[in-house]
């Protein structure tokens, strides 16, 4: 019983370490600009092991030369709420883990019907999982935490982002995320972007330019195959008329 304590208390101390580690790595942004994030340090690693690192491309701008266009428009279609939320929209989380909940379990059931006619299951679309993540849990995550869903990893990520929260404005969040949120293969950053995609500095984009790169976050990689995409052109239409009534930090 003793020995299982004094484990006990061991990782409740590491775990209390892990935190405080969080918390000065985060505050310390308040001031300095995050060399890397730890998404970036994996795609960077993927992209050595095969050759491709050559082609990466991110350069920081401060807040204030950040387009508003761009601002608007990523706000409009990531996390609306942003400058009014503390980190987490619970109502958007329900709804998320209720859509999520309904494909997991029709995923299931054509699971059973496929092993029950004797047909392969490898071939059957996933259940498609879609997430309720703010501006501040993406960047949570893109900050300090690996890609798995679990349970303990997505409490991690509500810890960093009440921290994100609680010690960097508003302004500093979304500088951060809009310098390092991936754009496409090895391209980072609304300047990288900009550059890649139209060939001009993100101070120069466009609303319907801005539009069209905030409606691509989500799926950067697929868009930036399929830039023709019919879904890109219509979903930008839509997020460039909301701009307008977007309030920004």
């Amino acid at each position: 019983m003793r020995l299982a304590l004094r484990c006990l208390g061991l990782a409740c101390l590491l775990l209390l370490a892990l935190q405080l580690y969080f918390a000065v790595r985060i505050a310390a942004m308040a001031v300095f600009d995050p060399g890397s994030t730890a998404f970036q340090r994996s795609e960077a690693t993927r992209l050595a092991r095969q050759g491709r690192l050559a082609g990466w491309s991110q350069q920081w701008v401060a807040y204030r030369s950040l387009p508003d266009n761009l601002k608007r428009a990523v706000l409009a279609s990531e996390d609306a709420g942003f400058v009014r939320h503390h980190g987490v929209e619970w109502d958007a989380v329900r709804g998320a883990w209720q859509r999520n909940t309904r494909a997991e379990s029709q995923f299931a059931r054509r699971v059973e019907q496929a092993e029950a006619r004797g047909l392969s299951i490898d071939k059957l679309p996933g259940a498609k999982v879609v997430g309720g993540s703010t501006i501040s849990q993406q960047l949570a995550k893109n900050l300090f935490l690996a890609g798995e869903r679990s349970l303990p990893r997505k409490a991690q990520e509500l810890i960093v982002t009440l921290l994100l929260e609680g010690l960097l404005s508003k302004q500093r969040i979304l500088e951060i995320y809009l310098n390092s949120v991936e754009w496409g293969e090895g391209i980072f950053g609304a300047e990288a972007a900009a550059q890649h995609y139209f060939h001009k500095p993100a101070a120069r984009l466009t609303a319907y330019e801005a539009a069209r790169l905030a409606v691509m976050l989500p799926r950067p990689k697929f868009f930036e195959r399929t830039p023709q995409s019919a879904y890109l052109s219509g979903r930008a239409g839509t997020i460039a008329a909301r701009m307008g009534g977007v309030a920004l930090p």
